[in-house]
């Protein structure tokens, strides 16, 4: 996410999974979501046309194959969709994420001296592979041909790593794209609960923009905090994806700035057009679509919204901490192949 990446630009960093209820569903009407008359049905439509050919389920495949005919998107969804809201005893998490801009180089020289490792031919999937300290802190990584860029910040890699993707500007001018390739196989612990554990920050205060300050103002132990946690992420260069597109999500296609979110799959299918209700600050209203997963992205109501590319869309994510719900729009036949599930 962004392709299995490890979680969001500001709570994954610091909020563990807890232990939830089990599921309870409840059926809804459309006259039920807050703002679904004036939302802009044909982009949602689009969206989910984008993604919606690599469902396999034939119920799901024959909505697809509708949906890129271009009907009349509000109908569509209104005819042919059921709004379930699932919810699992925790309360609704919306947070942000982005793919950031990152100045880099393709050899190491200057101030490039941070590499972007691409997925070691030795790395067995299932089994763990060093650590993150292991591989900072030894050679065990060099001399293998595995540097795709180098970067100038060693906060900048681990926020890349945490967002799963990035695009890197080079010195001559141009660019190229990373993408998730991988990852180590070791548990993902948070950084930012740990700076709340020794003391240095409450739970309010911790964002992602703290946590970079503050380990680029403690930089000896600043190394040692992002080496709490063992989890890490490997990348390949992407090129099929035109500059004018997102990075892939998941579903390995182009995630939608303000339109694509990163769910849990183990309650909503990728490619499920989900309604939600943001409150907060900046209120959200909007039918999106689940292209995207994230490590700590865990539960019913739990949801991470795609900002877009660059450093205003960092800092739009990285405000994101807000509650709310969402509610799937499953096809009607497997909405009430749930009951008597669904508590109506």
């Amino acid at each position: 996410m962004i392709q299995n990446r490890l979680g969001v630009v500001a709570l994954s960093l610091f909020f563990a999974g807890a232990a939830m209820a089990e599921p309870t569903y409840s059926l809804l009407t459309f006259d039920d979501l807050a703002g679904w008359a004036t939302d802009d049905h044909a982009t949602a439509l689009t969206v989910f046309a984008d993604t919606c050919g690599d469902m396999t389920d034939p119920e799901w495949q024959g909505l697809c194959a509708f949906a890129k005919t271009a009907p009349d998107a509000r109908a569509f969804f209104e005819i042919f969709f059921q709004p379930i809201l699932i919810e699992d005893g925790e309360p609704m998490l919306f947070t942000g994420y982005f793919e950031p801009e990152l100045r880099g180089a393709k050899s190491r020289g200057g101030p490039y001296q941070y590499p972007i490792y691409s997925l070691p031919p030795d790395y067995v999937a299932g089994q763990p592979y060093l650590s993150r300290r292991e591989i900072e802190e030894t050679t065990a990584m060099s001399g293998k041909g595995l540097e795709i860029a180098w970067l100038a910040d060693p906060v900048d890699l681990f926020f890349l790593q945490v967002q799963g993707s990035g695009r890197i500007l080079l010195p001559d001018g141009g660019g190229m794209r990373v993408g998730y390739g991988g990852k180590n196989g070791r548990e993902y612990s948070s950084v930012g609960q740990e700076l709340i554990r020794r003391g240095i920050y409450t739970s309010h205060q911790v964002s992602a923009q703290v946590i970079r300050k503050w380990v680029r103002d403690n930089p000896e132990q600043g190394r040692e905090l992002l080496w709490v946690n063992e989890s890490y992420v490997f990348f390949r260069e992407v090129s099929e994806v035109p500059a004018d597109k997102g990075p892939l999500g998941a579903m390995n296609r182009s995630i939608t700035s303000d339109r694509s979110i990163a769910v849990d799959p183990a309650f909503t299918t990728l490619g499920t057009p989900v309604w939600i209700e943001k409150a907060g600050a900046a209120p959200i209203n909007r039918l999106m679509v689940a292209q995207d997963t994230g490590s700590a992205i865990k539960g019913a109501q739990r949801a991470d919204i795609f900002y877009g590319t660059g450093n205003a869309a960092g800092r739009a994510a990285g405000r994101i901490k807000d509650s709310g719900r969402m509610i799937r729009l499953l096809p009607i036949q497997m909405a009430y192949a749930m009951l008597p599930e669904i508590i109506q």
